[in-house]
Parts: C-alpha cells; sequence; structure tokens
C-alpha cells in the first residue's frame, strides 16, 4: 500500500502511488482505488477503507491546477465547467465534477512502462517493413493494452534513424525523448495544428489518438501531403481499426492503402496482429460472374507475417463493406480439408464485419455460411442470435433493440464477434 494512511488529509497525489501504481482512482463518496501491475496484467485496488469527502477532493483538484499553472513542466489542456485534463509532469489527471458528473472525481494515471522498440522482440521481416515501406501506421488496442507506449517506441525508433519526428495530442502525455516536439489542438482544433506542422516539415507525426471525424481527416490530410503517420486508435482487433477508418465516409475506398499501409494491434503490451493493405483491381473472392462483369477496386487486407488474404474491401449496393474471405484449409482429425458451404459446427467462430447507415445494420459472414443462425457477441457479452441470408449477410433494421444495442457496442469500441448458434 501506499503512503496514504486512513487519518491522513489529502494534499498531495504522492501518497497514493508507489512503483507499481499505474493509475489512482479517487471518487467522492468511496474509498481510494488504484490500478496496480502493468498493461494486461494488473488489478484494481483498495487502497484504505476511509471514503474521501468532496471538500478534500475539491481542495486537492485547486492544487494540481495551481501547480499545473505554475510549472513550466506542467499544464492545463482542457478547463470547462465540471471537467479538467491536466498533465502533470508525467501525470496525466482528468478532474470531473457537477454538473459533468454527479460526484467529484480524479483520475490520474501515470505511465509505468517505457520500452524500447528492440523490447518488442519483432520480426525482422516486420522491422524491415516499418523501416523501409510503412509510412501509414495504426497502432490499435483496447483501452490499458499498451498501444500508447508501443507508438512512443516507434516515435524513438524513427528519431533515431535521423527523421524529423513530432507528435500531435490531447492530452500530451507521450512519454519521448527531448529530441521529439508534442504538439496539441491550435485554438482547440487538431486541423490547425495539422496546418502547422505542415511548415515545420516533418519526416513522421504521431498522432494520439484517434477518435472523432477531425483527427481522421487531419490524419489523412497529413499522409496525402507525404508525411509518414502513425495513429493510435481504440479497438478490439486490426479489422475494427480498419472499420472506424471507413465508418462515416472518412476516407475514400481508392485513398485507404495510401492512408493507412499496416495495422498493428496490441494485446497485453505485446504485437498481437500485424496486417498490411494494398489496392487492387480485381473480382472479389466469392462473388459469382465474370471478371468484366463484376471487377473492381478491392483492397485487400492480409495478415502481414503469413501473408495470407483474410479480409477485402470493395463497394456494393453503394456501401464500403469489408467482407471476411474464407475458404481457408482447417485442420480436422490431423489433416487438412475444405469445410463445405454451408455446414458449420456449433459453436464455431464465425469471421464476421459489421457496417450501418442510416437505416440498418449489415452483418456479412460470406456465403459459406448462408441461412445459418449465428450467435452475435459484443466482447463477451451476447446479444442476439440472427439468420444468414443466401448472400452471406443478415440487415437488420438500425431502430430494432438489436439493431440499436449493435450500433451502440460498436461505437463504445467493443469486438463484435460471431458463433454458429446450437
Amino acid at each position: 500500500m501506499a503512503d496514504y494512511e486512513n487519518n491522513e488529509e489529502i494534499l498531495t497525489l504522492k501518497a497514493f502511488f508507489d512503483e507499481h501504481t499505474m493509475s489512482v482512482h479517487l471518487v467522492e463518496n468511496n474509498p481510494p482505488r488504484a490500478k496496480r501491475g502493468e498493461p494486461g496484467n494488473w488489478e484494481l485496488v483498495k487502497l484504505s477503507d476511509r471514503l474521501l469527502t468532496y471538500d478534500e477532493l475539491d481542495v486537492l483538484a485547486e492544487a494540481i491546477l495551481e501547480t499545473a499553472e505554475n510549472d513550466k513542466n506542467s499544464f492545463i489542456e482542457i478547463e470547462e465547467e465540471g471537467a479538467a485534463v491536466v498533465q502533470l509532469r508525467n501525470l496525466r489527471i482528468a478532474i470531473a465534477r457537477r454538473p459533468f458528473a454527479d460526484k467529484m472525481e480524479i483520475s490520474a494515471i501515470r505511465p509505468i512502462v517505457k520500452l524500447d522498440l528492440d523490447d518488442y522482440e519483432l520480426s525482422s521481416k516486420l522491422m524491415n517493413r516499418l523501416e523501409a515501406r510503412a509510412e501509414g501506421i495504426l497502432v490499435s488496442g483496447s483501452p490499458g493494452s499498451g498501444k500508447s507506449t508501443f507508438a512512443a517506441a516507434l516515435a524513438e525508433f524513427y528519431g533515431r534513424k535521423g527523421n524529423v519526428v513530432k507528435t500531435l495530442e490531447q492530452p500530451r502525455d507521450l512519454q519521448v525523448e527531448e529530441s521529439i516536439v508534442q504538439y496539441s489542438p491550435l485554438d482547440g482544433s487538431m486541423e490547425k495544428a495539422a496546418d502547422i506542422l505542415l511548415l515545420v516539415r516533418p519526416d513522421f507525426v504521431i498522432y494520439d489518438e484517434l477518435r472523432k471525424n477531425s483527427d481522421f481527416q487531419a490524419y489523412s490530410d497529413l499522409r496525402s501531403a507525404g508525411v509518414g503517420m502513425v495513429g493510435v486508435v481504440h479497438a478490439g482487433s486490426a479489422i475494427d481499426a480498419l472499420q472506424r477508418l471507413l465508418l462515416g465516409g472518412r476516407v475514400e475506398l481508392g485513398q485507404v492503402p495510401s492512408t493507412v499501409d499496416t495495422i498493428v494491434h496490441i494485446e497485453d503490451g505485446r504485437v498481437a496482429k500485424v496486417s498490411a493493405l494494398s489496392l487492387k483491381v480485381k473480382l472479389p473472392t466469392g462473388m459469382g460472374g465474370t471478371q468484366r462483369d463484376l471487377a473492381r477496386p478491392v483492397v485487400e487486407v492480409r495478415d502481414f507475417e503469413r501473408g495470407i488474404l483474410e479480409y477485402e474491401m470493395f463497394t456494393f449496393g453503394g456501401e464500403k463493406v469489408v467482407v471476411p474471405v474464407r475458404g481457408a484449409v482447417t485442420h480436422l482429425g490431423g489433416e487438412a480439408e475444405r469445410r463445405p458451404v454451408g455446414r458449420g459446427i456449433p459453436g464455431e467462430t464465425v469471421p464476421v464485419s459489421v457496417s450501418y447507415s442510416k437505416k440498418k445494420v449489415t452483418i456479412y459472414t460470406g456465403r459459406k455460411y448462408s441461412k445459418q443462425r449465428i450467435e452475435i457477441f459484443a466482447d463477451d457479452l451476447y446479444l442476439f442470435t440472427t439468420v444468414v441470408g443466401r448472400n452471406g449477410e443478415s440487415s437488420i433494421r438500425i431502430k430494432t433493440r438489436q439493431g440499436s444495442i449493435l450500433v451502440d457496442a460498436m461505437e463504445e469500441g467493443a469486438n463484435i464477434t460471431a458463433k454458429i448458434a446450437e
């Protein structure tokens, strides 16, 4: 336990931290809690039985704001009625009050791990791509997975290779070496900050993190201008990160591979998957007809290390779709064989891609699973069961209960998965 005692008045955040503390969470009328451990291996622990009061949290919040104003190595990123975000040295602190929150809350997050790219033990193939070919990178992962730590390591890697590297952050909390200048929104606008960055002529910009349409637009504009980009994005998988790039027409389909050519997905502080993107004019896999009839621009998404085609992106019926490419070899009883179309095993994982418009949500599985009943999950939470149509997709009106909960889950960054129903 940290130095905090039950009868001690709170005057500083230091009392709650020890060398294993990732973050501290102080909530009015609750005991102080902290996350202890490291990305992928932590637990939320109670630091005391005493309940925190509004008055002592208010005094602590004012002390934090005053310190940030007077410390040249600290700054206030956001200050609105009921909310403030402060970078206090290496602590990122979020303060919430009424009316923004129903209780007074102070959350302080400290980077506990700083890694070099060599610490990730990446393959020589991936290292060569990062150094020589990858110029539009998305680093994806769930909250607390370690994606910002990887992005910081990548920034320093590019810096050591003789490149001019900048960061674009809100708040500015990446832990990078002194030679890397960290930028934040200019007059509240990331687009304005990006315009200034172009005048600085950086070789690489680390954008932490992409959330709103304006973030994706600024990322795309910088990349189109020839700047090497690394964007950090909340997503449950590499393909979910790609879906977020497409959401609402943020990037045109034909521009996707020139905007993002590599997706690095982080789980539990390690590189779990790398996907590579390329553009081809071809007949989408599994689509009937002739080459002349249906050939179109198709973005291929391949597993980088194995080179296996996993997804295809193309325009179908006026909508951009991301379709899993199946029919891959499956090992059964020690022999490799192709599973016949339409004969899924109950409980078998079904690769799905989900998109939505103003009127409907469409779940794509490919024709292999046509006429199958599949169960839809958001992370590990069961949502509903649906039937795949003959064309390999299931459409649900967005105003229905199933449609609304699926869209809510997607917007919250949940990983959407499916299984063959029992």
